[in-house]
Parts: C-alpha cells; structure tokens; sequence
C-alpha cells in the first residue's frame, strides 16, 4: 500500500509529459509493443549502439603506475638516489628508493579506491530484465539492451534503461538515489522510468529509449568521470620542493665553481656537494606529510569519519562553503504531523485518530506511519474494527476504511488529497474557501497536506480538517550550524525539494532567505550574472544533478573551497568535483565511493569536528613545512657560505649524514604534535611560509657563524675540534626550531608539545651530544664545550622566539590593512548609490 500521492505536493517533480505519445515512440524506435525485437535486429543495433553499460575511459596499469614516477617531487627524489648510488652510499640509496617506492604505492592505491566510485555506479544497474523478443518474454542480460526494446517492470525491479511506459495501470518507482527526492513517484502510461530507479509497487511493459552512457544514470556516471577536484595539498609540496631544490641546486653549483677556481681537489669537492645535495634534498617530505594525514585520519576515524583520499584532510582544513544536502543532512528524513487544521469540533486528536484509522498501521509507507505515529494514545486504534481497508491507488488519490465502533455502530473514514476529499465531503462554500485558503499557505511553506473526512450517522460525509507533514530538522542541526559558522564556513542548502520546501527549512534553520530555484540560476538568459546569482544565494531548491556540480564549480571558480554532502547516486558528480566530497550516514555505494570523507554517524556535527581535527592536521604539515626550508637555508647556506669566504668544511660527510638520520625522529613525531585548533578556514600561503622558514634560517645561519668566530678566534680550537662544535649546534639549534615552528605564539603556549616529540627530540638531541663529547664518528669535544654549545643555542633560541613573534606581528598588520582595503571596496560596490552619482552607480552594476 502506498499513500504518495495522496498528498497536495507543492514539488513539481513528476515527469513532465513526454514529447512523443507511445505509438510515436513505438515508431520512431521502429518496434513491436506485442511482439518486440527480432533478434537479429537487437544483434544489429547492440552493435551500433554499444551494450547498455557504462562507459569508462581508463589508462592502463602501468601508464597509471608510471606517473607516480614522473614529475617534480619524483625527480628530486630520483636524483637523490642517483646520487647515492654514484657515491656508494648504498644504504641511503636502498633507504631513498624504498621512499620512492613507498610514495608511488600508496598513491597508485588511492587513485585505484578513487576509481571505484564508477564501479560503485555501475552495481546500481540491473543484471538481468525481462524482454520481449521474437514475441517471446526471455530474460536477458540488462547490458544487452536495446533502444526498442519491450521490457516488463515490476515489484522490486531496478530500472535496467531509461524506459517509456506503455501498458499497464501504474507504477510507484523510488527515484531517490538520482533526483534527491524522498517519496517514490507515481507514473502512468506514457511517462518515463529511468535507468537505476527501483520498483516499489505496480507492474508495467515498457519500451527502452536510452541505454547505457546515454541514459540519465549514464550522464552522472559521465559527470563523476569528468570531475576534477583541485588538490591544494599537492600545489603547495610542489611548490616547497621546487623551491628547496632551486635553492640546493644554486648553492651547490657555487661551490663547485668557486673550488674550480681554487683548483681545490675536485674529487673531494664533488663528493661533498653530493652529500650535502641528498641531505638537503627533501626526500623524505611527502613520506611525512603523508604520515601526518595518516595519523589523522586514523583521529578522525575515532569520530567515525572515514577518511577515503588522504590530500583531502588538508582540503577539509580549508573549507569556507559548505553545501549542505537538506534531507537526511539537515532533516531528519522522515515525515512528522505538524499542528492539524481542525474543521470539527471534536478536536485535533479526534483528527488524527480518524485519519489512523484510514491507515495501514503494519505498512512501510512513510505517510501512514507519521499519521499512525501521531495518535497521543496508541491504544485508541484497537478499540475500533476496521471491516474493510481500499489502500491507496494513484485515480483516486484516497485511502478508505469502514470502521466499526466498540457500540456497533459503523462508519466510513477517507484521508488522501485535499482536493479530493473537499470534493467528496462537500463543505460549505466559505468552509471550502477557508480550506482551499489553508492548504496554499501550508503549500508556500513547504508542508505536504493530507485532508480527513468521515461519514455521519447518516452516512453523509463531513470534512474534519487537515493534517501537514514535514521532514523535521535535525535537532542537533541548528547548533551546528551555527557552531560551523563560528569556525568561518558558510553554510548553503542544496535540495532536490521544491523551494517552498526549501525555504521553510531554511527559516527553521536561519540559513538565510535567499534560496533560489536551480532552473533559474542556471537559465541561459543569466549568463553573465550567473557568478554572482551563486556567490549571493544561501541555498538553491529544486536541484538536479548537473546543478550541483555547476554550483561546486562555479564557487570553485569564485575562488572558494567547497566542501558537498551528499548520500544518493545524484550526489556522486558533485562529490567527486568538490574539495572536499562527504558521503553522510547512510550514503549508498556510489555516493561514498565519489567522497573524500564518509560519515558513519548521523548530522552535522560529525562534519564539524572533523573540520577541527583537519586544522589540527593542517598546523603540524605547516610547521613541519616551515621546519624543513628553514633548516636547509640555515645548513646549506652556511656550508656554502664557509666554503666559499673561508674555505673551511665545517661539518664532515659522515656528520651531514648523522644529523639527516638524528633529524628523522623528531620530524615524523611532529605527526602525532598537539595543534592549536584555527578560528577561520586555512589555506597554504606559501609566502607566510616562506617569510617565516627564511627568518629562521637567517638567524639559523647568523647564529652559527657567530659560534664559528668563537672557536676559531676565541676559543682557537683546531679544526676538526670546530667541526664537531657546529655539528653539534646544528644538531641541537636544529631541533629547538621545531618548537619554534609549531606555533605562530610564544614557544611555551598552549597546547603543549605531545610526549612523542618532546622524547624525539630530545633523545636525539642527548645522543648527537654524546656522539660530540666523546668523539664516535668525529672528533670529541668534551663536556664544557658540549654545555657551552647548548647554552648559547638555548640563549639564540630564546632571541629567535622574539623575532619569529615580531615576524608574525607584521605579516598580520600587512593583513589587516589588506583586508580594510578589501571591505572599503566591496562597500563602494555594494552600496553605490552612498558613494557614486547616479551614473556611477549603474556603470559599477553592469
């Protein structure tokens, strides 16, 4: 039993009437209704056609597997590679070619999880359809359909092609998972069943008109295949690494050149520059950066978010719209009586038992358990006998029940369609006017009306009134909402519903008022001002899949990062084109497959903490990024710098390659670090960036020339006496840099380091100690050099906090002034008619 249409729907997505009568659509696809194809003419048009399957384009395996080699970042680490082998130092080249390995891997495995959503897509298809062929009912293959086909529908069935009905008395198909909607549809002869849809009830013979990529699945599936989400992550690890190359190349070759010049021993000269390029390189960036989202995810798990593309958590960090799908996101998903319209003095309650009583209480039909759901005392429906039930069917748009009182007395009970049951009761002119009145405005404020009636004792029919329904908000929702917004996202609502629907939710859940219908956004007459119809709207109703994912580009293009939720096959082209895809609770396979995040829990506020923990994530990649390319200035420039004004080596090989090994422990725990959580999306500025590492590493490289002043005029130690020392202070400076880096704050805020780091370290810091004071792979220096070293490092360290705030300070000012600038402008733009003529203001409009 279905009771969908006995509704007064303000949705208008019922299908509009085909361009073609079915006899038109049985000749133009030149077929048989009785008799079907011949099957030499369905051999002949599968292979014009194509099978009734979708289509994807793919590189091969190893095509896919080799680009993981090829770019920037591959080479750099390549080259490294090379250079460990010509110097053979094999155990960095076997440690660099695992790196290389690992990263290719790991990548070639994401992007294979990726491709699944087209799998995911393609389950969606039926397997087998009944067909018509040769005047004989066969079951087939679904993918060997063919336009022409004469295909039988039924309970239970997913649609196999985009299907016009021809024969039968209707059918109520869920389309759910491709139009968003939350109620099957009801369809006639002559209307269209599209592919992927399923059967709930009815059987019907249908003639296929589109199979394959052509059907309105296959155009999602097409619109999933074509998406390209932009992986911010990815641009700013190729601009560091390009970079710190840049930089390591140009030093290197002025060492080189100038120990040509010198007629230094070349040999000697080029195995040092080698050592020094695999130490400077960042072979091991991606691996920790990687490892930093993957210990974040697996944060993010515990809050029963699944993390689907790892480069997506630095995405997440960075959202400032969020396009939030309304049912089952916002909503609840389910209906709920509202106030009732009493027309009857016998009470609401009295209402709502009539209208249960005209129900299936034992029925999956939504409407039936909201009004059976609604009754305040269940225990009311059993003191009546319901003698005969006439479930709903889509003519007469009612249900009826004859009903027995505990008395004996009997009457009958319809609920169904408002207009229907006004014309069956009949009311007086001004009840009917008050009532046709009520249902407009429940109708403009998005609720689905049900009207109620039921016989007298003398078997007329009097009208009881109205029940609304409505999909309820979340109760947590609102809070979200407005939590998020603290967090600097925008919220919009994006909904298949009508905008009636949409704007009621909307008030509910001061979303804003500006919701717009997707049809009008995306009409060709606005063009121009399509950009600004976007940018400006708090949410868009009535959306198709094709909208959402011109809504996610255009706000892309508009410069933001956009995070989409979504659960149905409709929502899969917009997921896998925006930012960040979430898949909420509940989301079907394609939907999950197509996301970056997929939420086992149910709201929004999931969402929400995820964002915080992606921040979290966000500032441990930042201060490892700001760590690394301060500490190849502060190293590279001072070796180049010594060699080159003093020709002195001031650390060996084996020491670059000790503090490249002694660095690894405390880089990778900066992934398991306590991070402060942003009040406002974040981005990667890489001239925040590079502003900060080029200040460390100046005073990094001012700091130790000061101490090899000291002991070499000083302290006049010999020469591989002050190698140690600056091995040493590389080492330990090197190290409270990190606690630098982590925080744009005085070192000491909150939150604090996490034990990992802090034991990394300075576990590191007190074996690279030993390692000086007792000589082990260089020459010893003994405990009060070691203590004097450490002092003036913690002293530099102290200096270096001062300056890094000072630093900040700046860079925000230069912010701030950016900012007021902005908003001066959008001001004058905005509200022109304060600061132009006339005139001025209507050139600045167009």
């Amino acid at each position: 039993m279905n009771a969908t249409r006995e509704l007064e729907h303000p949705v208008t997505h019922e299908q509009a009437p085909a361009s073609l009568s079915v006899e038109e659509e049985l000749r133009e696809l030149d077929t048989d209704g009785n008799k079907g194809l011949h099957t030499e003419e369905a051999r002949r048009r599968l292979e014009h056609y194509g099978p009734n399957a979708i289509q994807e384009k793919r590189a091969s395996a190893i095509k896919r597997l080799f680009l993981f080699f090829w770019g920037p970042i591959a080479w750099m680490i390549e080259a490294a590679a090379g250079l460990s082998a010509v110097i053979r130092h094999w155990e960095d080249f076997l440690i660099i070619v695992a790196m290389l390995l690992i990263n290719a891997g790991v990548g070639f495995w994401e992007e294979f999880k990726a491709g699944s959503a087209i799998e995911a897509l393609k389950q969606r298809l039926a397997l087998r359809a009944r067909t018509l062929r040769d005047g004989r009912w066969t079951e087939i293959a679904a993918a060997e359909l063919v336009p022409g086909d004469i295909v039988e529908l039924r309970l239970g069935n997913i649609v196999p092609a985009d299907c016009k009905l021809i024969a039968g008395d209707y059918l109520t198909v869920d389309e759910s998972n491709l139009t968003g909607e939350s109620l099957p549809v009801d369809k006639k002869q002559g209307a269209v069943a599209y592919s992927g849809s399923i059967v709930r009830i009815g059987e019907m013979r249908a003639v296929v008109t589109s199979t394959g990529m052509n059907t309105y699945f296959g155009h999602t599936a097409h619109l999933v295949e074509n998406a390209e989400a932009r992986s911010h992550f990815q641009q700013a690890v190729l601009k560091i690494g390009n970079f710190l190359i840049l930089i390591t190349l140009g030093l290197i070759s002025l060492i080189l050149v100038v120990a040509l010049f010198r007629h230094s021993s070349l040999v000697e000269t080029v195995m040092f520059a080698l050592v020094l390029t695999v130490a400077a390189i960042p072979v091991a960036m991606p691996a920790v950066l990687t490892v930093t989202m993957a210990v974040g995810a697996a944060s993010l798990a515990k809050i029963r978010a699944i993390v689907s593309r790892l480069v997506s958590i630095e995405e997440m960090a960075s959202i400032d719209v969020l396009c939030c799908d309304k049912t089952g996101t916002l909503t609840k998903n389910e209906l709920k009586l509202g106030e009732p319209l009493v027309f009857t003095e016998l009470g609401p309650e009295y209402v709502v038992l009539m209208a249960a009583l005209a129900s299936c209480r034992k029925s999956a039909d939504p409407i039936d358990q909201a009004v059976t759901g609604g009754v305040r005392n269940p225990s009311q429906l059993d003191d009546f006998i319901v003698s005969e039930f006439k479930p709903f069917d889509p003519v007469s748009k009612r249900t009826e029940a004859e009903v027995r009182e505990p008395n004996g007395s009997a009457f009958k009970v319809i609920k169904g369609a408002p207009q229907v049951i006004l014309d069956i009761a009949q009311p007086d002119p001004a009840v009917r006017l008050r009532a046709e009145m009520e249902v407009e405005k429940l109708a403009g404020r998005g609720y689905r009306t049900l009207g109620v009636a039921k016989t007298d004792s003398t078997g007329l029919w009097q009208f009881l009134g109205f029940l609304p329904l409505f999909d309820p908000p979340r109760d947590d929702s609102a809070a979200t909402i407005e939590n998020v917004r603290r967090m600097g996202l925008d919220v919009r609502m994006v909904t298949g519903d009508h905008i009636a629907i949409a704007r009621e939710t909307a008030r509910k859940l001061h979303l804003g008022e500006r919701i717009v219908a997707a049809n009008d956004v995306f009409a060709p007459s606005i063009e121009v001002n399509r950009h600004s119809a976007v940018e400006l709207a708090d949410g868009f109703a009535q959306v198709f899949p094709e909208h959402k994912f011109k809504i996610v580009q255009q706000l892309q293009a508009e410069g933001h990062i956009v995070g989409m939720t979504g659960d149905g096959v409709n929502d899969a082209p917009a997921l896998a084109q925006a930012d960040v895809g979430i898949a909420v609770s509940g989301a079907t396979d394609a939907a999950r497959a197509a996301s970056d995040l997929v939420l086992t829990a149910p709201g929004l506020s999931v969402i929400a903490r995820a964002i915080e923990e992606a921040r979290k994530i966000f500032e441990r990649m930042t201060s490892y990024a700001v760590y690394r390319i301060a500490e190849t200035i502060r190293v590279l420039l001072f070796m180049t710098l010594s060699i080159v004004i003093f020709d002195f080596y001031p650390v060996t090989a084996i020491m670059i390659v000790l503090l490249a090994i002694l660095n690894d422990f405390p880089i990778m725990a900066i992934a398991y670090d306590n991070a402060a959580v942003a009040d406002k999306p974040v981005r990667w500025d890489m001239n925040r960036v590079l502003s900060i590492s080029s200040v460390l590493g100046i005073l990094g490289l001012i700091s130790t020339f000061g101490l090899f002043w000291i002991a070499e005029d000083y302290l006049r130690l010999p020469s591989p006496s002050v190698q140690t020392l600056i091995f040493l202070k590389l080492l330990v400076a090197g190290h409270l840099t990190i606690y630098l880096t982590r925080t744009s704050k005085p070192f000491w805020s909150r939150p604090w380091p996490c034990w990992e780091l802090l034991v990394a370290a300075e576990s590191t810091q007190v074996l690279g100690t030993f390692a000086a004071v007792y000589g082990y792979g260089m020459s010893p220096i003994g405990w009060l050099y070691a203590l004097i070293v450490w002092g003036y490092s913690l002293a530099w360290f102290l200096f270096n906090d001062r300056i890094k705030l000072a630093t900040y300070g700046l860079m925000r000012h230069r912010m701030d002034v950016n900012v007021a600038a902005f908003k001066a402008i959008h001001k004058v733009l905005h509200e022109p008619g304060r600061y132009m003529s006339n005139e001025q203001a209507r050139v600045s409009k167009l």
